[in-house]
């Protein structure tokens, strides 16, 4: 059933980092009430809203206090109780992605299992509690292998690559009585994803595929489209259409996906919701990854995922040296330039690795974006921000 809620009817987010601010202003063009749930009152996303419920993410209290005063909730990441969004399901309420879809993604060897037994290639894994299961896992599929924690990582936290026996004699006494799981390490050739968003009557839209570069497991530059075979692509597409028949559930979801050196696709993880790597849909694409999600929500039709132009966005990431409040300098340079698109998410505080923006630079091929875009990289400095001296 296809429920059609028109503005301005309230919507619900659940977490008020960057993807719920990016949502919330996608929702305020639309004409949609805003509230946001998030223990931070300083939230990204509760600058752009009308309404911030301040509450941690397991008060299941504030999470039903919020999904009884709008009309449909969501969520901008997976670090919550599932179990109370199953509940306020079952009462009535609209949550979209489901509850359970988030629970199976949740774990990710439940998550795994759901999908190898949907018919979705994944690499080997197994459940893994002790040295003799890694041992053994070790012993069929090689060195070097993959340890994860089944629930609670992110940006690689809660992953480790184990090149040996005596490393993993050493991973292993960090961890231990924690559930894990083991991988096979994937010698992928590219990291791909593909954002699916499907909507309550199961029309399915893809957007192009993107190729993504990391280090220290933090994503660095998404290259759109991917410079792929037409094979790849084709079955990139196929493989994203299959995850979403299996989940059979609304929203927008992120697939990630490795190219093997054979030019395999398998799938590496799914997010039930916008994702970094779809940054670039805001300028890029006829419907952004935000909007395309509002449209769900609300039941309206879903928008073209068409590209408008080549693309390549890049995170703008926090330094070292830099730790606490902070600006940015080099701006007036990167707005000068044509087709430069820049996103501040307006954090207080700085520190390595934190993801303070992004900005998207389109062109008439890939390698002109990038060039563009790297150049705009250079010409930005974060430093900390200066405080006014107060006289004694």
């Amino acid at each position: 059933m296809n429920q059609i809620i028109p503005p301005p009817a309230k919507i619900g987010i659940i977490g008020g980092g960057q993807l719920g601010k990016m949502l919330a202003s996608a929702a305020k063009r639309m004409g949609y009430h805003v509230t946001v749930l998030d223990p931070n009152p300083l939230a990204p996303a509760g600058q752009v809203s009308d309404q911030q419920i301040v509450a941690a993410f397991s008060d299941t209290a504030a999470i039903r206090k919020l999904a009884e005063e709008v009309a449909v909730t969501t969520f901008e990441f997976e670090h919550i109780d599932a179990d109370i969004l199953i509940e306020l399901e079952r009462e009535g309420h609209r949550i979209v992605p489901s509850g359970s879809s988030l629970k199976i993604i949740q774990d990710k060897l439940i998550q795994k299992t759901f999908l190898k037994d949907a018919g979705v290639p994944v690499p080997a894994y197994a459940a893994a509690t002790s040295l003799k299961d890694l041992r053994e896992f070790a012993a069929v599929h090689g060195y070097p292998l993959v340890i994860k924690n089944r629930t609670g990582g992110y940006d690689g936290k809660g992953t480790t690559l184990v090149a040996d026996d005596d490393q993993l004699k050493r991973v292993l006494k960090q961890i231990p009585e924690q559930s894990c799981m083991v991988e096979q390490y994937v010698p992928f050739k590219r990291e791909l994803s593909v954002l699916a968003a499907r909507n309550a009557l199961g029309q399915v839209e893809l957007y192009p595929v993107a190729e993504n570069m990391h280090e220290q497991s933090i994503l660095q530059m998404s290259r759109v489209p991917a410079l792929v075979s037409m094979d790849v692509e084709k079955e990139a597409q196929q493989i994203s259409e299959r995850v979403l028949a299996a989940f059979q559930d609304s929203g927008v979801f992120c697939i990630e996906l490795f190219q093997t050196q054979d030019n395999r696709i398998l799938v590496n993880e799914v997010a039930p919701r916008p994702h970094n790597t779809g940054h670039y849909s805001i300028e890029a694409c006829v419907t952004s990854q935000f909007e395309q999600l509002v449209r769900i929500m609300t039941g309206m039709p879903l928008g073209s995922t068409r590209l408008r132009s080549p693309c390549v966005m890049a995170n703008l990431l926090g330094h070292r040296d830099v730790q606490g409040p902070y600006t940015i300098l080099g701006l007036e340079e990167v707005l000068a330039a044509e087709d430069i698109h820049l996103h501040l998410y307006g954090k207080q505080q700085t520190a390595h690795l934190k993801k303070l923006g992004h900005l998207t630079a389109l062109g008439g091929n890939i390698l002109l974006a990038e060039r563009k875009c790297r150049k705009a990289l250079d010409q930005i400095k974060i430093v900390p921000l200066a405080m006014p001296d107060i006289p004694s």
